[in-house]
């Protein structure tokens, strides 16, 4: 089931309705945003500083939430396992992009975050993307919602004509299956790949927090 939510502040008057739900899964712009409504957080989540996985725990008419991420799982399997890279650049700096870049330190791959409006001094803005920088960043990975349906014309600003055949080109994109971002990849003769099976891997292992042994609720 799909819960279309307008705010995350109505997500606990939803879990009480929802009497049957027992688990769900979190999408953008809510990964960070849920934290704070959590009752307890799991190491890994907390160190990424996002969820998108979240187990409700029940007794009676009380509930217990308690919040996984399961992203950078997903991510770390659907990269290809006979490739290694230099670097990445990771386009985005929200929950999805914080998961990434965990994956990316338990590969010892160093990044940088490319963000519209830098936070933090040592984020790129896009402008600061030369096609020097491209000679060493081999993996670009988008992390921004630009290109999702219905909006599949839009794609991140990048001097695409840098792009060569030695670099491969992610997106956590699935729909379309071929966003804009892939497509000026694979004119350049990058490889490419879209979040599809980021997002298959990451359901299967939701499904087995989902579906543990009672022990992962005996703080309950």
């Amino acid at each position: 089931m799909n819960f279309q939510i307008p705010d995350i502040g109505t997500l606990p008057e939803l879990i009480k309705e929802k009497s049957e739900l027992l688990g769900f899964n979190i999408t953008i712009p809510y990964k960070e945003k849920v934290i704070p409504l959590l009752h307890e957080l799991d190491l890994t989540a907390s160190r990424i500083g996002a969820v998108n996985t979240v187990i409700v725990h029940r007794n009676e008419s009380q509930f217990w939430l308690q919040g996984f991420n399961t992203d950078y799982i997903g991510f770390l399997k659907s990269l290809p396992a006979d490739r290694r890279f230099r670097s990445a650049l990771i386009l985005g700096t929200g929950g999805a992009a914080k998961a990434v870049a965990f994956a990316l330190r338990s590969l010892h791959v160093p990044y940088y975050f490319v963000s519209r409006n830098p936070k933090k001094k040592e984020w790129l803005t896009y402008s600061d993307l030369t096609e020097d920088r491209f000679q060493y960043c081999d993996l670009i990975i988008n992390a921004t919602p630009l290109g999702l349906y219905p909006h599949i014309q839009q794609k991140p600003s990048l001097p695409y004509e840098a792009i060569t055949p030695n670099h491969f080109l992610f997106d956590l994109i699935y729909n379309p299956p071929m966003t804009r971002f892939l497509e000026m990849g694979t004119k350049q003769g990058a490889s490419v790949m879209n979040g599809l099976a980021m997002l298959e891997f990451q359901a299967e292992e939701s499904w087995n927090l989902w579906n543990q042994p009672t022990h992962i609720r005996s703080s309950m």
